[in-house]
């Protein structure tokens, strides 16, 4: 059934009241959000569901985030147009298409191999050709890509990532669900300041789903999605 929605008119309306209704401030985050259409990345059935004020299932057990949160999370990690970011848990690719507005090169890992396609078809039909998307064990970050200025990780881990913190420029930024449990994370922002220097902050409390890999997660008992060389 055809849609009845103004994707255009939704996703102002998101920026306004969702975004600068809340106190996002930097400027250009606010434009890249309004530029982002967010119902090409999720599923057609769900796209009048698009900017909604909440996360929305993606398939492979993830989602894509809250519009608030990921505005929160770019803000914290301070980017600028001359910066390389990495995302982490790149997802269906959105805060990926976001951060292409706000950054010179973006690299973004996923886990999933069929978000991953999804992902990169989605980057080159919007124009995001500053946008790399690599099918790996995001924990481990992209040390090719390194070393980063920023680093957004869309999933929360238990702790944070020792291999992400090394992948950090002097000054860089880390963004990061960190907690023991769905219920208990908290935004935290990770400031590299000497080689074997870093300052925390927290931000806020959220819930993403859990960061698998080497240095985060388990994979779940019975987890049967396809993932990288599968």
């Amino acid at each position: 059934m055809p849609t009845t929605i103004d994707f255009a008119c939704a996703r102002k309306r998101m920026v306004e009241q969702q975004l600068a209704g809340r106190g996002i401030r930097n400027q250009r985050i606010l434009d890249a959000m309004r530029w982002v259409p967010r119902e090409a990345f999720v599923a057609m059935k769900l796209a009048d569901f698009a900017y909604r004020d909440g996360p929305i299932p993606i398939g492979d057990g993830q989602t894509i985030s809250q519009p608030y949160v990921v505005a929160l999370m770019l803000e914290a990690a301070e980017m600028d147009a001359q910066n390389t970011v990495l995302e982490v848990g790149a997802g269906s690719g959105y805060a990926a298409a976001v951060m292409s507005r706000l950054a010179r090169k973006v690299f973004a890992v996923e886990r999933h191999a069929t978000l991953v396609a999804q992902a990169a078809k989605r980057m080159q039909q919007l124009g995001c050709d500053n946008v790399e998307i690599l099918c790996a064990d995001g924990t481990q970050g992209w040390p090719a890509g390194a070393p980063f200025d920023a680093i957004i990780v869309s999933a929360g881990s238990p702790d944070i990532p020792e291999p992400l913190k090394r992948q950090l420029v002097i000054g860089g930024r880390l963004v990061i669900p960190v907690g023991h449990s769905g219920h208990d994370q908290v935004l935290t922002k990770l400031t590299r300041q000497a080689d074997d220097a870093f300052t925390s902050e927290r931000l806020a409390a959220v819930s993403f789903v859990p960061l698998i890999g080497q240095d985060g997660w388990p994979a779940p008992e019975g987890d049967q999605s396809r993932r990288c060389g599968d």
